[in-house]
């Protein structure tokens, strides 16, 4: 019997892809296939940017139709394009953002922040227009991160124009005080702030809005979760069992305001010492892993204590934007894929649009 469109369907319900797990056809990425007796030809569109992961894609595609004996010839062409997902009940998407992603931790001092900025410039890398709110009140930390500083510029009288920084669009209420003030807030009056934050500034056409939520689970996360239209979050823990209780935690929050958690990335996995290269778990090994698994979502990552990642952010050049092409800007690179990938599987939010733009592989 001659090939057909259908047999071609089902060679690819094979591939899998690593970054959702799923097969090419069941996660809709199959948009056409056409069949010319021996030559094939396809075309994938992946619902998350994947600059680093297209040509890849294509040519184990290619190889694995031709590797079919009724198939000579196979294109392969590989696209993406990001639609806004689903938020909680109740809530409106922002205006100008397809997409919020709250990255969260339970407690401080596990790396969240550095984690939330290498993240949003990792989904930029690979292709999204991406802006990060820093919405840890009382640590601001993004504008020394991304090496900005003074007010933003205020439009209309109204809205304020949120500040560049390797591309990224940013806002802080670090922009808003010096840097060694302390703000010395009640809870009623930090949730307003924030809430101004999101909604008078002039976010341009997003793809994501990576928020840098306050450590912790308190009643300040607890609010924003529940009036900020969250599409997905991600928890930040270190290995360390006193870490993963609180994790934990967070994880929970999030369950109980609708919001689903995407995964768990796992910071300071090993120490690499900077002399020799010699690696070492000092927190401990598999936290991460077992959190993962006890609560059914992916690990995203597990990133090293490395000095040049506090370095970097120190000077205002986090390690994605510093060392591009170095191995740990492409695991933060693969954690913002599989946290896209993630978020590309839920329901889709019909009650906005946005003018398609298609990135193809060429």
């Amino acid at each position: 019997m001659p090939l057909t469109a259908d047999d071609v369907r089902q060679l690819l319900r094979a591939v899998i892809d690593p970054h959702h797990e799923s097969d090419l056809l069941s996660s809709g990425a199959v948009r056409g296939v056409g069949v010319d007796g021996a030559r094939v030809a396809v075309e994938l569109l992946l619902g998350y940017p994947a600059l680093g992961y297209q040509r890849s894609l294509a040519e184990l595609v290619k190889q694995h139709l031709e590797a079919d004996p009724r198939i000579e010839h196979a294109v392969v062409d590989v696209a993406f394009r990001v639609v806004a997902h689903k938020v909680q009940n109740g809530l409106t998407p922002l205006p100008g953002v397809k997409n919020i992603l709250a990255v969260a931790s339970g407690k401080g001092g596990v790396g969240k922040s550095t984690t939330a900025v290498n993240l949003a410039l990792a989904l930029k890398a690979e292709g999204a227009n991406v802006g990060i709110l820093d919405a840890d009140i009382y640590g601001p930390s993004q504008p020394r991160m991304l090496g900005l500083s003074g007010r933003p510029e205020v439009r209309d009288g109204q809205r304020l124009v949120p500040k560049i920084g390797f591309g990224l669009q940013v806002m802080s209420i670090g922009f808003m005080v010096e840097e060694d003030t302390p703000m010395i807030w009640r809870g009623p009056m930090v949730t307003q702030a924030l809430q101004q934050l999101l909604n008078e500034t002039a976010w341009d056409d997003l793809d994501y809005l990576v928020i840098d939520l306050p450590p912790g689970t308190g009643d300040i996360q607890l609010t924003l979760c529940q009036r900020v239209p969250v599409s997905g979050a991600l928890i930040v823990t270190t290995p360390q069992d006193i870490a993963l209780l609180d994790a934990r935690k967070g994880l929970k929050m999030f369950e109980k305001v609708q919001v689903p958690v995407l995964g768990v990335v796992e910071n300071m996995s090993t120490h690499i010492c900077s002399q020799c290269g010699h690696e070492e778990p000092i927190f401990g090994s598999g936290g991460g892993i077992r959190m993962a698994a006890q609560y059914g979502v992916p690990l995203l990552g597990q990133l090293p204590l490395d000095i040049r990642i506090r370095e970097e952010t120190d000077t205002g050049h986090p390690t994605v934007a510093a060392e591009p092409d170095s191995v740990i800007a492409h695991t933060y690179r693969a954690i913002a894929r599989k946290t896209a990938a993630r978020l590309s599987l839920q329901a889709k939010n019909k009650t906005i649009g946005f003018p398609s733009i298609v990135i193809q592989d060429s």
